[in-house]
């Protein structure tokens, strides 16, 4: 599979579960933008079985190399972002991780029973990322006991391996100059910002900024009936000149208010 259409079946997937990103999309192309995609973004456990190195195998057989990564005391988490090592207009790939042993012997275990309930032997690492939820049907009753920890541990209860967000790069829109009269355009569409440390993360002294919509809210079938619970969400950056060149990597700060783009709370 070549790095396109690993993006477009990412992207065709992500819909689905993202109905406002397609909304979003075809506004920005109504003025004559052409979208392109700063980076895009997975979740997953530290399980050996699907940790960040396993996710990251399609993007590593596709020609993505490890760039740098990130932690997140707070929410537990840790990151890697990847690169590719030759074309450098395809997305950025930022995959997270829970560090299932900081939490609660009661987590760990809804983690642990949840993953071993998969016969990863019939899995190709490579397609992870596509695989979505591989177990039955959720507990509502388990989904419930992980959001009082971990709303990231929830959302990944529910979904699965699939892309969390895309990212569009505001730096190569035609009808914006800033990531201020992106989230002004998107307000008056009627879609609602993530405000969390405020509607833009980041600053030109970190040489990158970052908004994002909310996560759009979907039907999931649990054990005990179906429940509108948070999917996923639209991100967009914006970067300045570091050395002459286009900032690359990521903020921890900034990150860690994006993660709340999907909080149930929001």
């Amino acid at each position: 599979m070549t790095t396109n259409a690993l993006f477009e079946k990412l992207w065709n997937e992500y819909v689905e579960r993202t109905p406002s990103a397609k909304k979003v999309k075809h506004l920005f192309e109504s003025l004559g933008d052409t979208i392109s995609n700063d980076h895009v973004a997975f979740r997953t456990f530290d399980d050996p079985r699907v940790n960040i190195d396993v996710l990251a195998t399609a993007f590593i057989n596709n020609g993505y190399e490890y760039k740098n990564d990130y932690h997140f005391p707070k929410k537990k988490l840790y990151a890697k972002h990847y690169e590719h090592k030759t074309n450098k207009d395809a997305p950025l790939v930022f995959i997270s991780q829970l560090i299932t042993s900081e939490f609660s012997i009661k987590t760990q275990s809804i983690i642990k029973n949840t993953l071993n309930s998969v016969n990863f032997e019939n899995i190709n690492p490579e397609s992870l990322i596509f695989s979505g939820r591989l177990w039955n049907l959720p507990s509502y009753e388990l989904y419930t006991s992980l959001l009082g920890e971990s709303e990231y541990a929830a959302w990944l209860y529910v979904n699965g391996f699939c892309a969390n967000h895309f990212t569009i790069n505001v730096n190569a829109l035609n009808s914006f100059n800033s990531l201020k009269e992106v989230n002004t355009f998107l307000k008056a569409n009627n879609f609602k910002m993530n405000t969390s440390g405020g509607e833009i993360k980041g600053n030109p002294e970190l040489y990158l900024e970052q908004s994002s919509i909310l996560a759009d809210k979907i039907d999931i079938e649990f054990e005990e009936g179906n429940k509108n619970i948070p999917s996923c969400y639209y991100e967009f950056a914006y970067r300045y000149l570091k050395e002459g060149t286009l900032f690359k990597g990521f903020i921890a700060n900034s990150a860690d208010k994006i993660f709340e783009s999907t909080d149930v709370k929001l």
